[in-house]
């Protein structure tokens, strides 16, 4: 089986106005190349439910679906700013199973549907995917791959995306941002040509950095002339190198 590569698009829903912008032009210089673009939907927020103009746009497009938590609220286990938070980082089941049912409801009441779960930040527990799984969904998306319920299967394959951040100025900031951007291509690059799924994340303040954005496409480039084939989270296939116990 060839490489897969699968491209998703977070955050839109909090993001500045001029964030559509630049996520519709991608999404157009995706569609040219002809990869679908996964939209990873948050459907509640403390600033309110995406905007109408958000919802018709991912309605015209037509986009795969995956249902990106509920409002990102941090998980209450983790405390004093230890580790990285996720709001279904460390959840036990029954408090993520009522999570879930809320962002259910909350995106049906946008109109969205999705049998597709991926946890904000990467970051699930396993309480969370015994919740995922009995709630009926088929895909549950972590850090390290997917959980393909249908198939008893998880996937390996490694979330990419622009997710460290520090604060740098000038030539030093530039020298990271760079080395982001190569280290992104370079990943992506070695799991194509290991016939694995390549996953690039972008997330909408990605959005409001070209050289993030030139870098993805680039990536994405060299990806589909390794003979990759683009594919959405929702139809990810699996192979018997992927099962596990």
């Amino acid at each position: 089986m060839p490489a897969r590569l699968v491209v998703s698009l977070s955050g839109l829903t909090d993001a500045r106005p001029d964030a559509l912008a630049t996520a519709r032009a991608l999404a157009v210089d995706l569609d040219v190349r002809g990869v679908p673009l996964t939209q990873l939907v948050q459907p509640a927020s403390p600033a309110g439910p995406p905007s109408a103009e958000l919802l018709d746009w991912i309605g015209e497009r037509g986009d795969a679906i995956a249902l990106h938590g509920y409002d990102h609220s941090p998980d209450p286990a983790l405390r004093g700013g230890v580790g990285r938070k996720g709001e279904f980082s460390g959840l036990p089941r029954h408090e993520a199973g009522l999570r879930l049912t809320a962002a259910r409801r909350a995106l049906t009441g946008l109109g969205l549907a999705t049998d597709v779960f991926a946890a904000p930040r990467w970051l699930v527990s396993p309480g969370t995917v015994d919740a995922v799984r009995h709630q009926g969904f088929r895909v549950c998306l972590d850090e390290a791959g997917a959980h393909l319920f249908d198939d008893a299967a998880f996937l390996r394959a490694r979330a990419l995306g622009f997710r460290l951040e520090a604060a740098l100025e000038g030539e030093a900031r530039k020298r990271a941002e760079a080395w982001r951007c190569r280290v992104l291509r370079t990943e992506a690059l070695r799991i194509a040509r290991r016939a694995g799924v390549v996953r690039i994340g972008v997330r909408a303040k990605d959005l409001r950095r070209p050289g993030r954005v030139a870098a993805v496409l680039e990536t994405v480039d060299a990806v589909l002339a390794e003979g990759a084939w683009p594919t959405t989270y929702g139809a990810l296939p699996t192979t018997p190198a992927t099962r596990t116990a």
